[in-house]
Formats: C-alpha cells, sequence, structure tokens
C-alpha cells in the first residue's frame, strides 16, 4: 500500500470505514491519522497522513510471537485470534504502534482488509479515501498501479533504521524543475 503524501489531508475517513468494515471497538483502531510538523533550511513542512500496520518483510511482531499467532500470509502480516494469548510481546515488538490488545484478550491490528482479497473490492480505507491518496495492490505485479507508482515517484517508509523492509510506501511531493525565464 502507499500515501500520497501530497494529496492526503488526514480527513479520518480511512478511519471510519476500517472501524465499521472490521467491527474495531470504541477506543481502538487499525489505522489512524498523523500530522507531523518539521522544519528545515527552507521553512515548515507539514506531513498529514493516515496510518497503520507496516505490513513489513522482516516484521518483528512475528519473530517475537511464542504461539505463532503472528505470522505473514500472502505478504500480509496477520493474527490468528484463536492462538493469541493476549501476551502484548507482538505490541511491544512493532516499532510502529500499529498493534492493541482487543476486548477478549487478544491481539487486533490492520490487515489490508484481507477478508476482501480475491474480490473486487479493495481495502475500506482505499474505497472511501476522497482524494485518491491510497493505493493498495500486488507488489509482484509489475503492471500494477502501486508498482507504476514506486517505479515514477520518490517514496520513503518509516523507521528505517529498524530493518523491517516495511511495505507501506510514503510517495513524496514530485520534484518541480525550475523554469528558465526568457
Amino acid at each position: 500500500m502507499s500515501i500520497d503524501l501530497t494529496t492526503c489531508v488526514a480527513c479520518d475517513a480511512c478511519v471510519l470505514a476500517c472501524k465499521m468494515e472490521n467491527k474495531v471497538p470504541d477506543g481502538h483502531a487499525r489505522t489512524w491519522t498523523e500530522e507531523v510538523l518539521t522544519e528545515d533550511a527552507g521553512g515548515l513542512k507539514l506531513e498529514l497522513f493516515s496510518n497503520r500496520c507496516q505490513h513489513c518483510k522482516s516484521a518483528p511482531c512475528v519473530s517475537v510471537c511464542p504461539t505463532q499467532a503472528s505470522f505473514v500470509k500472502d505478504g500480509i502480516v496477520m493474527v490468528d485470534n484463536d492462538l493469541c494469548v493476549g501476551c502484548r510481546q507482538c505490541i511491544s515488538g512493532c516499532p510502529y504502534g500499529a498493534r492493541y490488545l482487543a476486548p477478549g484478550n487478544t491481539v487486533d491490528k490492520c490487515t489490508f482488509c484481507e477478508h476482501r482479497l480475491g474480490t473486487d473490492r479493495q481495502p475500506a480505507c482505499v474505497e472511501v479515501c476522497p482524494t485518491g491518496s491510497l493505493v493498495f495492490g500486488d507488489l509482484s505485479d509489475s503492471g500494477s498501479e502501486i508498482s507504476r507508482l514506486l517505479k515514477t515517484r520518490q517514496y520513503k517508509v518509516q523507521r528505517e533504521d529498524k530493518r523491517t523492509k516495511p511495505k507501506y510506501y510514503f510517495l513524496l511531493p514530485v520534484e518541480k524543475k525550475a523554469v528558465k525565464a526568457s
């Protein structure tokens, strides 16, 4: 999945759609929005974006789970509620804060609406995004929109220092070339 940092307005439509689609209990969230203000030589910069599980290729939440309740299926990091004992090891192991202990003492998180895969439906957050900022697809399909975006746009990932190889990509603004005045 990718999010375009130039078009996301942090409207929370994705958050609400996820809560409704996945019956996320009040007080918890599988996805959330953030506002990050930074300053550099060019001045202040505000990034607005929705955030969620990064579905890491080297997911520490999977490797620390003592019951194998956390696992990867088709590139998506999942939780098997029948195996989860609520020990919270995966919550501590996630450097992105993307997991929570749900009522019933099992861990929950974003699954990219895995139950919709193989249908003509996208994850709920993607379907409702009013600015089209979220794109979901198969990275192994070179013809998919997500693959095209990652080939043509500059992007970043969060917490690259953790070496988790996250698969949630933040598309950066397109650099504008200076035009000579004539």
